[in-house]
């Protein structure tokens, strides 16, 4: 008769599997917890300890580590020697492995249990016997997700068999169950941002339609050792799936409105901001942002760092958005912009705490890994390099540009009054060309007289482009400095009456 081990920690549909293993052939050998589980509901099992002839021992932690278990399920059943060595050791072949494993994710991750406990979860012989059996799948079955189920029965011929496929898919599904677990603890253990060994552990969430262009297959998969607040945590409240893109400009929205702890909207096409605002109500950062590049506008990504209010949707709804991303949406507000066929609401639910700890880019063979760009910058240790000192208003605007300029694919220029974008140059070759772009993006950039500063994520290598930025009415300049031109550049500045902050810190952004 062939014989069935099971041992689970999930006990879903592990009864009526059992039964119909047994109405297939199998006897059934099992442990602990799915033993009892088992004989509570009338299936004839053999307890392991009787197999063995070795009881469990320290508080479970040894129950199937016992070369009776493993020899049946590591013999090959066409090789000679292995089944006479069964024999002669009176060892039978194990037929079927189901196993699943102690929780660890979710006292470690979820529950955040003290480490004793958390040890405790690791499990030990469940993991081997999943391995051996993987191992051996051409003669055994290994079985560790209970959807699985169905398709062993439904599959399994009269002698108890299933098509050697389906094993060895089993098999692969088994290695790697083992492989994301073991990952999971040795991410527990290990504080390092930067390893010798960077072990990713992933798990798709859904296919997209398709990547950035419709001939490119893609998917969007979620990090298992990352539980904060994310996309993943996200709600979508209307609409049909995100696309690939759509989830690549929602996160650069989000995470330039969360740079602010004033009410403020980012407006963003094409992975960079073509507008973005803050005030004292959500409704005037909406309308800020919109009018920095209405054009631009059309088909974008919107995203709130306030609960979406009537009065905004009433003004969004009004334009051609693809998503809007908030902390939350009024009742209201959400009935208004629902209406519309198309448009997606996403509800990112504490959007503050959504900030990434590493950003990950393929290369062919590898990956580059780096922290991400989220460095606390205090604005008292900016120098003042210039003859003249900004005002209040001009150091406001200053601030305001270089937080959304470390968003803007680089070379990056950015343009803003203290409360709003006016012109944004982004992604071009040269500095120059990004401070030309920006400033016809900004048209008439001259008649904000409050104070118009630009923003430049890297350091200017030339004093061309502070010229130009006199021309067009800039009164103030940020940016890192580090130019062995660094004094022609100041020099400019002051011949134009220019002030200038040197922060020290570069924003690049590819």
């Amino acid at each position: 008769m062939k014989k069935a081990l099971i041992s689970v920690y999930s006990k879903e549909d592990i009864v009526e599997f059992a039964k119909s293993l047994i109405e297939k052939g199998y006897e059934i050998i099992s442990t602990g917890g799915t033993f009892k589980i088992l004989t509570n509901n009338s299936v004839k099992v053999i307890n392991v300890s009787d197999l063995t002839g070795s009881p469990e021992m320290i508080e479970g932690r040894v129950k199937t580590l016992h070369p009776k278990i493993f020899a049946g399920i590591l013999a090959k059943r066409d090789n000679e020697k292995h089944i006479n060595e069964l024999k002669e050791n009176n060892i039978n072949p194990i037929d079927i492995v189901v196993c699943n494993l102690y929780p660890f994710y979710k006292s470690a991750y979820k529950m955040h249990l003290p480490e004793d406990e958390v040890l405790e979860n690791i499990d030990i012989g469940g993991v081997s016997l999943i391995r051996a059996a993987a191992k051996n799948y051409k003669d055994v079955i290994v079985v560790t997700d209970a959807d699985d189920y169905n398709l062993v029965i439904s599959n399994m011929d009269e002698d108890g068999n299933i098509p050697r496929e389906i094993k060895k898919n089993l098999a692969k599904k088994a290695f790697n169950y083992t492989a994301i677990y073991d990952s999971l603890i040795v991410n527990y253990f290990g504080n390092e941002i930067l390893p010798d060994n960077f072990i990713i552990g992933l798990k798709k969430t859904f296919d997209v339609r398709y990547g950035e262009n419709p001939h490119q297959r893609a998917a969007i998969y979620k990090d298992i050792f990352n539980n904060q607040t994310s996309y993943f945590t996200s709600e979508q409240l209307h609409g049909k799936q995100l696309s690939f893109n759509n989830i690549m400009d929602l996160e650069v929205a989000k995470n330039i409105v969360i740079e602010f702890d004033k009410p403020s909207c980012a407006i963003v096409k094409h992975a960079n901001p073509c507008g973005v605002g803050i005030s004292n109500n959500i409704f005037d950062a909406y309308k800020l942002s919109y009018i920095s590049d209405p054009i631009s506008a059309y088909g974008s990504i919107v995203a709130l760092n306030r609960k979406l209010d009537i009065e905004t949707a009433s003004e969004i709804k009004s334009n051609f958005v693809e998503v809007v991303v908030a902390p939350d949406f009024e009742d209201e507000a959400f009935k208004i912009l629902s209406t519309k066929k198309n448009i997606r609401l996403i509800k990112y639910n504490d959007i503050y705490n959504s900030k990434r700890e590493l950003i990950m880019k393929s290369i062919p063979g590898g990956m580059l890994i780096q922290e991400d760009d989220m460095i606390f910058e205090d604005d008292k240790i900016w120098k003042v390099v210039t003859e003249r000192e900004p005002t209040d208003k001009e150091w406001n605007a200053m601030k305001f540009a270089w937080r959304v300029a470390k968003h803007v694919k680089s070379n990056a220029i950015v343009l803003t009054s203290n409360s709003r974008t006016i012109g944004i140059g982004a992604g071009q070759m040269s500095r120059i060309d990004s401070c030309e772009l920006a400033i016809k993006k900004a048209g008439a950039v001259g008649s904000y007289t409050g104070g118009t500063a630009m923003a430049s994520d890297g350091f200017f290598p030339f004093r061309d482009s502070i010229d130009m930025a006199s021309k067009a009415g800039i009164t103030c300049v940020i940016q890192p400095g580090g130019s062995i031109r660094d004094k022609e550049i100041i020099d400019a500045c002051n011949e134009h009456n220019i002030t200038m902050l040197f922060t020290g810190i570069r924003h690049f952004k590819h």
